[in-house]
């Protein structure tokens, strides 16, 4: 593997700007140290989230006649407490593990916590009539924009996985220095922040049981949508593509008005605008991480922006970076993400 920018190591490093923080370095569980392995596992670990109290549902209405649906954790003062946003990745949900798991921890922190469920995702595909794809940015912004104009919230910050990651660090860079003060931090774990070589690599003969799962998971959404919306859907005239970018070609990109997957990709992709982003961020990626390709790190919008630390232990898998500690360091990202609002929070 070439050289990595000097500010991506293996563990703590110091802001340029958010001193403050300090990433505790990163130790892999021994028996998953193959980014396969470890990529599994974390979908799969038991584990019981006891601590975290039972939530609120809340619609945003993001645009007319789409709303997402958040399971809101709320501290008994919310105005006093900062408040954590959580994106999950590709066919996720705010039932992901990772999604309870950071909720948990950042509720006992002290935050109140949403947990965001994008287009279609969570059993909510009847609240819009669109599609999803992983550049609607715009959602989060209007979600950002109710926290702060109807519940008068002063301290936000937004955490995405995957393709969720992908999401908030987008919409960071589109506001740039027009970001309200309420948007205090962001963190992106295993961003997909470049949507073409993430589709392209999944698309590698050693990530087929991925690109598999995703694409049964997108024709079940299909499906529903079609039962929903059946004047606007029609499966049987859908071919069934064989991978990610077919299907981006086939129906993301004529859905939203894309020339194609490529066009799709370049300007869905926070890559081109990370150099924008003037929140203090953080990201997480692993250099080992079988979807999301580390040479997506080693561009000039983040090895110069001093708004941003990048973190990128040697192992981890995509979205996993299950430690060889136990008790709440088994997932240092989630401890990782937590730590890192804290320290921006002046709650």
């Amino acid at each position: 593997m070439s050289a990595i920018p000097a500010n991506l190591d293996s563990g703590g490093l110091a802001y340029k700007r958010t001193a403050r923080f300090r990433a505790r370095p990163f130790d892999p569980h021994p028996l998953l140290r193959n980014p396969h392995l470890a990529t599994v596992a974390a979908a799969y670990w038991p584990r019981d989230f006891a601590s975290l109290p039972p939530a609120t549902n809340r619609l945003f209405e993001v645009e007319p006649g789409t709303r997402l649906l958040a399971k809101c954790h709320w501290q008994e003062r919310r105005r006093g407490h900062g408040t954590l946003v959580l994106v999950h990745g590709l066919e996720g949900s705010s039932e992901s593990p990772y999604m309870l798991g950071i909720a948990e921890r950042a509720y006992q922190a002290g935050f109140n916590v949403l947990r965001m469920n994008q287009r279609n995702c969570g059993g909510t595909e009847h609240l819009t009539p669109t599609l999803c794809h992983s550049g609607l940015s715009g959602d989060f912004r209007a979600v950002l924009n109710e926290l702060i104009e109807r519940d008068n919230l002063p301290e936000i910050f937004f955490s995405g996985y995957s393709t969720g990651g992908n999401l908030v660090l987008k919409m960071a860079g589109e506001l740039a220095e027009r970001a309200p003060r309420e948007l205090r931090g962001i963190c992106a774990v295993c961003p997909c922040l470049d949507l073409a070589s993430c589709a392209d690599g999944s698309g590698q003969p050693r990530n087929l049981v991925y690109e598999s799962y995703f694409l049964r998971s997108m024709r079940n959404t299909m499906q529903r949508k079609a039962e929903l919306f059946p004047e606007r859907y029609r499966t049987d005239r859908f071919f069934r593509p064989r991978t990610l970018r077919e299907w981006d070609d086939a129906i993301t990109a004529p859905e939203w008005g894309y020339r194609d997957a490529s066009d799709y990709y370049h300007r869905g992709s926070a890559l081109p605008v990370t150099g924008q982003i003037h929140v203090p961020t953080l990201i997480l990626a692993a250099q080992d991480d079988p979807l999301v390709p580390i040479a997506s790190f080693r561009n000039s919008g983040i090895e110069e922006n001093p708004f941003i630390a990048l973190v990128a232990p040697k192992y981890g898998g995509h979205c996993a970076f299950i430690s060889s500690e136990g008790g709440n360091e088994r997932f240092w990202a989630e401890e990782c993400v937590v730590e890192f609002c804290t320290s921006q929070s002046l709650s």
